[in-house]
């Protein structure tokens, strides 16, 4: 073999082995899990320690400071005021996703086809007047319908409306730890805030790797997830602290319109009750799942009883 036959030959394997690393890069990226933002209801009341207008800079600063965008699924009787408007229009303005999430928020379930409709086409009516608003949508409670007849009407209706369902996948039950922080403040205002940060981001961290362990058995494999929580104090206070602590566990920080373009998020599972995380609708209609799946999925009462232990 020549001396340029021979250094042919090494071009070749270290071009090949190049090529093979970016190919683990490539795998490794896909199989590493990935989590967006989506955040709901967005009710503008008073708190403890921070204004409405001071959780809503400590939210969007957090995300910044993460550069992720996320999903906003505003309830519509909150944006009635040209004060709550502003204040949703600095999400629109900072790139963040404006979706529907009714205009009173009732439970579907319980509600009839003609109420429910109604009801989000009047969010609709109000959320159209801040700039960036998009057609997506989230049921109340992530109830679809009680009935197969009550969950396809409101499937078609939307699709008729020009609406996505903007899914989650991790679901969890922030707002009850939010609940439970500020009535301690209420009674107690110097209350220590670490212990209620350290129960949330144990939380959290448990229902995303249940979820991401439900997805790998349900579809075959992560999906990039959307993570439910919601516009409170909690989240004024810690949501740097939970973007912090997905990453150091190498988790992929994702826009929420990212995570939704997977073909994951226009799966329509056929179960009854309809709704929940749509990777534990998916577990349900495939019974891909050993252990039985709890309904509700998630509430405040499977925190109840550890919160109370903690003395939270």
């Amino acid at each position: 073999m020549d001396r340029r036959t021979f250094l042919e030959g090494v071009a070749a394997a270290a071009c090949g082995t190049a090529v093979w690393a970016r190919g683990l890069d490539v795998f490794a990226e896909e199989t590493r899990p990935a989590v967006a933002v989506t955040m709901d209801d967005f009710f503008f009341n008073e708190t403890p320690l921070l204004s409405p207008a001071e959780r809503n800079r400590r939210i969007l600063a957090a995300l910044d400071a993460h550069a992720v965008h996320a999903a906003a699924f505003v309830v519509g009787r909150n944006a009635e005021t040209d004060a709550n408007r502003a204040l949703l229009a600095e999400w629109t303005k900072a790139g963040h996703l404006l979706g529907n999430h009714t205009y009173s928020h009732p439970s579907y379930e319980d509600t009839s086809f003609a109420a429910f409709s109604a009801d989000i086409l009047a969010a609709e009516n109000v959320l159209e007047r801040i700039p960036g608003y998009s057609r997506w949508f989230r049921f109340p409670y992530l109830k679809e319908g009680a009935s197969a007849e009550q969950r396809d009407r409101m499937r078609g209706f939307l699709r008729e409306r020009g609406y996505r369902i903007g899914h989650v996948t991790i679901d969890a039950s922030d707002w009850y730890v939010d609940s439970r922080l500020r009535e301690r403040l209420k009674t107690k205002p110097d209350a220590e805030l670490a212990p209620y940060r350290d129960f949330y981001l144990d939380h959290m961290w448990a229902r995303a790797m249940y979820y991401d362990g439900l997805a790998r058995e349900a579809v075959g494999r992560t999906v990039p997830h959307t993570m439910l929580i919601h516009f409170n104090l909690l989240n004024a206070l810690f949501l740097g602290d939970l973007l912090s602590m997905f990453a150091a566990k190498g988790w992929r920080l994702v826009d929420a319109k990212t995570a939704f373009a997977d073909p994951f998020f226009v799966s329509e599972p056929k179960t009854v009750p309809a709704g929940e995380s749509l990777v534990w609708a998916t577990a349900k209609e495939t019974g891909k799942h050993a252990a039985p799946l709890r309904y509700p999925a998630e509430d405040g009462e499977y925190e109840k009883p550890k919160m109370d232990a903690l003395g939270l």
